[in-house]
């Protein structure tokens, strides 16, 4: 399989080729490492490529370093940092992943594929602060947590791309007890209830 149609055109020939080459990477170590769920790989383009590919999107090329929590098999960490490979070459990604052997596969993909990217293998909590100009997170926590996790790693322009689904407005709502942000939702196009929380200006309240 490959990336579909209706966005093949939006990337370059180099870009699907990488991108060709972490999804067998990542095809191959699954079954050891549960990277993602069995019934996903058949279906791996739309609900990882395509929805990392969105989430890369939210942000402009002007960023210089993207800290993806919790990184798990590198989506969209890995996706962000092979699209930055040709759009943004002097930008980096930091991802940070507490499971020693899932940071083994992302060190792994990032050496074979030349990314633009480093891993911190410890937890969240832990990380050095890294003076974020984009950080991610997907289906980690619910939003009040990540923003917690955020904090240390928040400049003052720092924009938050978290993807939710369909309970995003609740999310919403009890994180406002503790932060005050500025909220830009954005429907998913590979999710129908689902969009991409943009934050910017997260403060505790």
């Amino acid at each position: 399989m490959t990336l579909p149609a209706a966005l093949a055109g939006n990337v370059s020939r180099e870009t699907q080729e990488d991108l060709a080459r972490y999804v067998a990477l990542l095809e191959k170590w699954n079954p050891r490492l549960n990277l993602i769920s069995r019934a996903d790989i058949q279906h791996v383009w739309i609900r990882h490529i395509t929805d990392s590919l969105q989430v890369y999107r939210q942000a402009d090329r002007t960023w210089a370093r993207w800290v993806d929590m919790g990184a798990g098999g590198g989506l969209p960490g890995l996706v962000v940092a092979i699209c930055a490979k040709g759009d943004n070459p002097d930008a980096s990604v930091v991802l940070i992943e507490s499971d020693q052997r899932k940071a083994v596969f992302l060190r792994t993909v990032i050496r074979e594929l030349s990314l633009p990217a480093d891993v911190i293998a410890a937890r969240i909590e832990t990380a050095v602060p890294q003076s974020a100009d984009v950080i991610s997170a997907r289906a980690l926590a619910r939003l009040t947590r990540l923003l917690a996790l955020s904090e240390p790693h928040i400049g003052d322009d720092t924009l938050c791309l978290f993807p939710k689904g369909r309970s995003w407005a609740d999310e919403v709502e009890e994180a406002r007890a503790d932060w005050s942000f500025r909220l830009d939702p954005v429907p998913s196009t590979t999710h129908e209830d689902g969009v991409i929380l943009r934050i910017t200006e997260a403060r505790r309240a």
